[in-house]
C-alpha cells in the first residue's frame, strides 16, 4: 500500500511539473504572438471579413455551424472526459483516469488565464451572426476541443486495432480543427486566436503525456509510443480484467 501511494504521488508531481512547464512556455509565447502580431493583422481581418460575408449570405450554413460549435464546445468535452475517466477509475485504470482529468482541467484553466493576461478584444463585425462573452485570445473552444479530442483518442488507442487508431486520430483532428473553424466563421474569434488555442491544447496534452510516459518507465514498464499505443497500453488488460 505504501509503495502504491508513493507511486501515485510521484505521478502527481510529474503531472504538476509538466503543467507548469506548459504554462511557462505558453504564456510568453502567447504574449509575443499578440504583441508582435502585425504580420497577422491582414490575415485576421481578411479572413474575418470574407467568412462573415459568407455567413450573412448563407444563414442555413450558419445555423449548422452554431449547432456544431455548441455540441463540441468546452463543456461537452469536459463532461465526456470526466465520464470516461470515472469509468476507467471504476475498471481499475485509476492513474489513467487521473491523467485524463488533470489534462482537461489544466487545459481549460490555462486557456482562461491566458485570456485574462492578454485581454484581447473579439472581432467587431456589422450584423454579427453570433456573440460570445469574454476576451478573445486564445479561443477557449479551440483549446478545449484540442485537449478533449486528444485525451479521448489517447484513452481509446489501446482498445483499437492499428486501422482503428488511424481513424481515431483522423476523427480527433477533424473535430478540433472544425470547432476552430466555426469560431472564425461565426465571427467570434480571429484566426490567430484559434491557431493559438490549438497550439496550447496540443502543448498541454503533449506535456502531460510525456510526464506520464516518464513515470511509466521509471517504474519498470516497457517504453511505449503514446501516439500509437495510447498513454497507458496496459490499460487494455486492466479494463478487460486480463492477467
Amino acid at each position: 500500500m505504501r509503495g502504491r501511494v508513493d507511486r501515485d504521488r510521484g505521478l502527481g508531481l510529474r503531472l504538476t511539473l509538466a503543467c507548469l512547464a506548459a504554462a511557462l512556455v505558453m504564456i510568453p509565447f502567447s504574449l509575443l504572438l499578440v504583441v508582435a502580431k502585425m504580420p497577422l493583422n491582414w490575415l485576421d481581418a481578411q479572413v474575418a471579413g470574407e467568412l462573415h460575408a459568407y455567413a450573412l449570405a448563407h444563414p442555413d450554413v450558419t445555423r449548422v455551424l452554431i449547432v456544431w460549435t455548441d455540441v463540441f464546445g468546452p463543456w461537452p468535452w469536459r463532461i465526456a472526459v470526466v465520464l470516461f475517466a470515472a469509468w476507467l477509475f471504476w475498471r481499475g485504470a485509476r492513474r489513467l483516469a487521473v491523467w485524463a482529468v488533470t489534462t482537461v482541467t489544466v487545459g481549460g484553466v490555462l486557456g482562461l488565464v491566458l485570456k485574462i493576461i492578454v485581454a484581447r478584444a473579439r472581432p467587431h463585425l456589422p450584423n454579427p451572426v453570433a456573440l460570445a462573452p469574454g476576451d478573445s485570445f486564445p479561443s477557449g473552444h479551440a483549446v478545449n476541443a484540442t485537449v478533449g479530442a486528444g485525451v479521448v483518442v489517447l484513452l481509446v488507442l489501446p482498445l483499437l486495432s492499428r486501422w482503428g487508431r488511424r481513424v481515431a486520430w483522423a476523427v480527433g483532428c477533424f473535430l478540433a480543427l472544425s470547432v476552430g473553424y466555426t469560431r472564425i466563421a461565426l465571427g467570434v474569434h480571429w484566426v490567430s486566436d484559434v491557431v493559438a488555442g490549438i497550439i496550447l491544447g496540443a502543448a498541454v496534452v503533449a506535456a502531460t503525456t510525456a510526464a506520464f510516459e516518464t513515470w511509466r518507465r521509471e517504474h519498470g514498464r516497457r517504453p511505449s509510443s503514446p501516439l500509437a499505443e495510447g498513454v497507458e497500453p496496459e490499460s487494455e488488460r486492466v479494463i478487460h480484467h486480463r492477467d
